[in-house]
């Protein structure tokens, strides 16, 4: 490429290789240049500012090229870190690897808002629920598109898996509950099963897999034998539209959330047909407003608790044996509860809008939660704060995520039709 000087630069930089020739000794190519040159001044007649220019920009340059490759390869290094998550990644255990941008996938295939996902306990897939009546199966590994299921006639409010991943359960706006059997190549529905009254908000197994646990809009929770497809009790105590329900690993308690800003403990007996709020172990009221989901604590985040307690209060307490239970409101809170004495043990607050899911992290070290301020944000347990949010996570409502129990990945589904997988590192 031809370079475009000015006259002043042309004859400077003239000067400056006379000025060379001529103090390196180099007689014939002094003279040979100034007359092609056609320089009038002898360097000698050279302001001596300008004396050995030539040297001294070439030595400059000599010097930019090596910040500019120092810089180079610093912007790699940071490039690097960018993608692993951390400079330190190699030296962390991986139960402190958190989900970080940018996301691995984002997948796109629902018609309307999606409202659950939830990982497949052993296959490396996920399924998603969305208000546009359908189930979809992805692969989280390479972001494929796998099958839809379809036998709703309204909004798929949730969906689960049990223990072994054989079942999947779902239930919708239409007041039904579907059991789909997922060890064949397309997934069927096997089992429909009717008996609330309004919208079905949640349903879970019960970690025997005997049993299927649902609650609705119509304030009630009832527990179904998977078998019979029959409704063998149901619970009642909360006063207006239960949300969420799940049931501990041990199958000895279950806990429900509710728009009448409370949580029920229930213990679960083995008696048949009750109606009653008999099952009642402690009603956990300490949030302002409609309590939107729970997560039980897995057994790893009992160290974690136990000394952020022990800092709070800055003594040793009588160790804290749990269950630990995760609460999200639309009071933009997150509450962490010892069930065991139906205590608060401390509050989360960090989310510009309703919480509208979370999970633990199965180090038990944190809490990742999605919220209507369309962040995804993870909470450091032992110091009780904000440890890195996800900003834009999605653009519109984040509604639901789900942490793998044993594979680096956050799925999360949102408002915006799309569903992100998240690399943790």
């Amino acid at each position: 490429m031809k370079m475009v000087l000015t006259q002043r630069q042309r004859e400077e930089l003239n000067n400056a290789i006379a000025d060379y020739l001529y103090s390196s000794g180099f007689s014939d190519a002094f003279d040979a240049f100034k007359r092609e040159a056609k320089l009038v001044n002898n360097p000698t007649d050279i302001d001596k500012s300008q004396s050995g220019m030539l040297e001294k920009k070439w030595t400059s340059v000599i010097r930019l090229v090596k910040k500019i490759t120092e810089l180079e390869e610093k912007l790699k290094d940071v490039e690097k870190e960018y993608i692993s998550g951390a400079p330190m990644r190699d030296k962390r255990s991986p139960t402190e690897w958190i989900p970080r941008p940018p996301e691995r996938f984002d997948l796109q295939g629902h018609r309307n808002a999606i409202t659950k996902v939830v990982f497949h306990p052993f296959i490396t897939c996920f399924a998603s629920a969305s208000e546009d009546s359908s189930i979809k199966i992805w692969d989280y590994e390479t972001g494929d598109y796998e099958h839809t299921l379809k036998s709703h006639i309204d909004a798929v409010q949730d969906i689960a898996f049990n223990s072994n991943g054989k079942l999947l359960a779902s239930c919708s706006a239409d007041m039904t509950i579907k059991i789909w059997d997922f060890q064949s190549v397309q997934p069927v529905c096997i089992k429909t099963l009717h008996g609330h009254d309004h919208n079905v908000s949640s349903v879970t197994f019960h970690p025997a897999g005997d049993h299927l646990i649902s609650c609705s809009r119509d304030k009630t929770v009832k527990m179904w034998e998977v078998m019979t497809g029959y409704c063998i009790k149901t619970y009642t105590g909360h006063r207006d539209w239960v949300r969420m329900v799940r049931v501990h690993k041990d199958g000895a308690l279950m806990a429900t959330c509710s728009k009448d800003h409370t949580i029920i403990i229930w213990t679960l007996s083995n008696n048949e047909h009750i109606v009653s709020n008999g099952d009642i172990k402690a009603t956990l009221k300490d949030h302002d407003h409609c309590v939107e989901c729970i997560a039980w604590a897995p057994d790893s985040a009992s160290n974690s608790l136990n000394e952020a307690i022990e800092d709070r209060n800055n003594q040793r307490n009588n160790k804290l044996f749990g269950p630990f239970l995760a609460s999200g409101s639309r009071d933009k809170t997150i509450k962490v509860w010892d069930v065991s004495v139906g205590v608060c043990l401390f509050t989360l607050i960090g989310h510009d809008n309703w919480v509208r899911g979370l999970c633990w992290h199965p180090g038990g070290k944190f809490i990742v939660s999605c919220s209507d301020d369309r962040t995804i944000r993870v909470w450091d347990i032992l110091n009780k704060r904000l440890n890195k949010t996800l900003e834009s996570a999605h653009t519109h409502f984040c509604t639901s995520l789900d942490f793998h129990p044993t594979s680096p990945y956050v799925v999360s589904g949102s408002c915006d039709n799309h569903i992100k997988v998240w690399e943790c590192r």
